[in-house]
């Protein structure tokens, strides 16, 4: 059986004029990103290979679940060509995983994350937003005979905030 965790970068900042790959995290990006990262310990397999697009965002958020969740730095493959927004490309490079490791954690981008979790999981997804988590598990031993799996698990920032109400401020509190 083989295990994906796939996880959108958290939200990014568009205030610098800078190229779209090295664009940094937002404020709220960065809230997200703790706020997922320690709602999903208890999802996380015992053993796994991280890999991450070399995005500043994607990395920023992969090092932030790594704070949260213990996991080394040095534990993460940084894969320059995880900065893609293609589900094809996206199906290929987790297809290419060494099948000596039965789960993988991969920060990544949309539309690649969304059109496959829609592909390959069992549940439909209008969108994973920013900071989203989701886990598919397939019942094939081969990462590249992988075929629709079964989503296991699904985590977005939205659902782990409580708001005050619009009476009040309307705004998340923690």
């Amino acid at each position: 059986m083989k295990n994906l965790i796939l996880i959108r970068h958290a939200k990014s900042s568009w205030d610098a004029p800078l190229i779209d790959k090295d664009r940094p995290l937002s404020k709220r990006g960065i809230d997200d990103a703790h706020l997922v990262a320690s709602a999903v310990s208890g999802y996380l397999p015992k053993t796994f290979m991280v890999w991450s697009s070399t995005a500043q965002r994607a990395k920023n958020t992969a090092y932030i679940f790594a704070e949260t969740l213990l996991i080394p730095i040095e534990n993460i493959v940084f894969k320059d060509d995880l900065y893609t927004f293609e589900v094809k490309k996206l199906e290929n490079i987790i297809k290419s995983c060494d099948n000596k490791y039965d789960n993988l954690i991969l920060f990544g981008h949309n539309e690649a994350i969304t059109n496959f979790v829609n592909i390959f999981g069992s549940v439909t997804l209008d969108n994973v937003p920013t900071s989203g988590f989701v886990s598919i598990s397939f019942d094939q031993d081969d990462w590249g005979a992988i075929q629709k799996g079964k989503t296991k698990k699904t985590v977005f920032p939205r659902e782990l905030k409580k708001y005050d109400s619009p009476s009040h401020t309307g705004k998340p509190v923690y």
